[in-house]
């Protein structure tokens, strides 16, 4: 199997489940937590940024590499999101 390398050249395709605004985790004009679906398949993943509070606590044989970020997002955006995401 190749080495998977994000790509940058993706454009956002369509949001996976409901905006923030909708699921009422976010006030004002903020627009994250988010997911979305790239033109390439590939999903892009609007989170809070908690590599440095969660990488010593990184269960065995898990990794943040280097240009790589741990995001958090609430459940609720990821349940929302569930019914978007193709089996396969």
């Amino acid at each position: 199997m190749a080495k998977w390398d994000a790509d940058s050249a993706a454009e956002f395709r369509r949001r996976y489940g409901k905006s923030s605004h909708e699921l009422g985790t976010t006030g004002g004009n903020a627009s994250c937590p988010d997911i979305w679906e790239l033109d390439n398949g590939d999903v892009a993943v609007i989170g809070t940024d908690l590599t440095s509070e969660y990488r010593d606590r990184l269960p065995e044989g898990v990794s943040v590499d280097p240009g790589e970020s741990l995001v958090i997002i609430p459940r609720s955006t990821i349940l929302a999101a569930k019914v978007d995401i193709p089996d396969e």
